[in-house]
């Protein structure tokens, strides 16, 4: 299975949520590819946000080598599942699909919650972090 993460910079929680899923997936034995991505161009070819790093490798998981892109309706070709943090991401996504099978494969991985941007408040990153992993906790249940 192939999975995108995606928020708006790909610099703090799609990074973190590429890291937990791929890191989970890796662990329990299942053969996925994890990526992510953001819906905005600002940071593309930059490293994840520094405190995003940080909590990551507080609780055992290496984003630094991750490398920020922008989404596109290519991707909707590349992976099976492309999983939002907020209704922002997922408008964004949703406007970009071609047809209804792409539209299919878009959803928030905390289902009707959203993933909090922690970019203006260093305070958030390591509940974004537990949110982020008790969601990936869950899509895996759900698809393993």
């Amino acid at each position: 299975m192939k999975i995108l993460m995606v928020c708006l910079g790909n610099i703090c929680r799609s990074p973190l949520a590429e890291g937990i899923m791929q890191h989970l997936a890796d662990r329990a034995g299942l053969n996925w590819t994890v990526d992510s991505a953001g819906t905005g161009s600002w940071h593309i070819g930059e490293a994840p946000d520094r405190r995003s790093v940080k909590v990551a490798r507080s609780y055992g998981v290496d984003i630094s080598k991750q490398v920020c892109r922008q989404f596109t309706p290519a991707d909707f070709d590349e992976f099976d599942h492309i999983l939002v943090m907020d209704r922002s991401n997922l408008s964004n996504v949703l406007n970009m699909a071609r047809n209804q099978a792409d539209k299919a494969k878009v959803s928030m991985l905390l289902g009707a919650d959203v993933v909090p941007d922690p970019y203006y408040d260093d305070t958030l990153f390591d509940p974004v972090n537990k949110l982020i992993e008790q969601g990936c906790k869950n899509f895996i249940e759900k698809f393993k």
